[in-house]
């Protein structure tokens, strides 16, 4: 049974994930690719405010396709996360907590999500189109000249995901290999 989340993260919350753990996310979620988290890198490094507060929140790595008429958004899957790597570690120094993705991430961001107590997400690949159906309103907070890679705020409702990595070390991808492996 999948444990039922809400936004923004609190470490409470993050301390009762453990690996393997199913979740439905409700709230509001972000959504940024590679070229905004180096947007927001920089915007940071220079003193500059954020186009959103980093403190709790969650960033899904996805590009959604144009939303058909009717709809708030298209369809929206996760992009592979290691792209995000090396922006993840220095975001969740400054209050980042959450990550939607798909695929490993780097021993930087694992050494990171448990020092500042963070949490990488999977979400299922493939399936863009039932995804976007949780995503409940989007709308453009930055960078609209990306296009489809634009820093989007979604609310979403009973979001799917699994912990991959949590603030103990575990990691899904690990884990799921040793189960299978003989002796």
């Amino acid at each position: 049974m999948a444990k039922k989340i809400k936004t923004p993260l609190t470490e409470d919350v993050i301390e009762d994930l453990k690996c393997g753990d199913l979740v439905e996310i409700t709230g509001v979620i972000y959504t940024a690719r590679d070229a905004a988290h180096k947007r927001l890198v920089d915007l940071i490094k220079e003193g500059k405010n954020l186009p959103f507060d980093l403190r709790g929140a969650i960033i899904y790595y996805v590009g959604p396709t144009p939303a058909k008429p009717g709809k708030v958004i298209g369809s929206a899957g996760p992009t592979t996360s290691y792209r995000m790597d090396p922006y993840a570690p220095f975001l969740l120094e400054k209050g980042l907590k959450g990550m939607i993705g798909k695929g490993k991430r780097s021993k930087e961001v694992r050494d990171a999500i448990i020092k500042y107590k963070g949490i990488y997400f999977a979400s299922t690949g493939g399936a863009a189109a039932l995804l976007a159906k949780h995503i409940k309103s989007a709308e453009v907070v930055a960078y609209e000249d990306l296009g489809p890679e634009a820093i989007r705020r979604l609310y979403v409702e009973d979001f799917p995901a699994i912990v991959v990595n949590d603030i103990y070390g575990n990691d899904l991808y690990e884990e799921g290999v040793k189960k299978y492996k003989k002796k």
